[in-house]
């Protein structure tokens, strides 16, 4: 997510159900890790009551979502870790068409987000 300084982003870090396509959980950060990633999937398994054996995250090969961190804490909760093939977008077909859907729509901002706060502002619409 732009910001207004040219090459700084901010990170959207964002889980899906496939199924029904429900957002389960979302946060926006300034700097992409695996401890972002693995406090949200941990918050993710107490609001939506998920049990261990329960689900299968399936993820790109990004460093949040493959760390060692991410993984340990995946396993604790009974998680199993799948990973899209390098350079084949069509195994994350859904999260693709999602934020190409968020990027693309006419509710996407047309300017560069002002702040971390008002980028998380924005993204309770999610």
């Amino acid at each position: 997510m732009p910001t207004l300084v040219l090459g700084i982003y901010y990170y959207l870090y964002l889980f899906m159900d496939i199924f029904s396509r429900k957002i389960v959980g979302h946060e926006v950060h300034e700097t992409e890790s695996m401890e972002k990633s693995s406090d949200l999937i941990e918050n993710i398994c107490i609001v939506e009551n998920i049990q261990r054996n329960q689900i299968i995250t399936h993820a790109d090969n990004g460093s949040p979502m493959k760390g060692c961190t991410m993984l340990v804490t995946l396993q604790r909760l009974g998680i199993v870790p799948s990973f899209s093939r390098p350079g084949v977008s069509n195994d994350n077909a859904y999260s693709e068409s999602l934020f190409k859907t968020m990027k693309y729509g006419y509710t996407y901002p047309s300017k560069p987000f002002q702040s971390l706060e008002k980028t998380r502002l924005r993204s309770k619409g999610l």
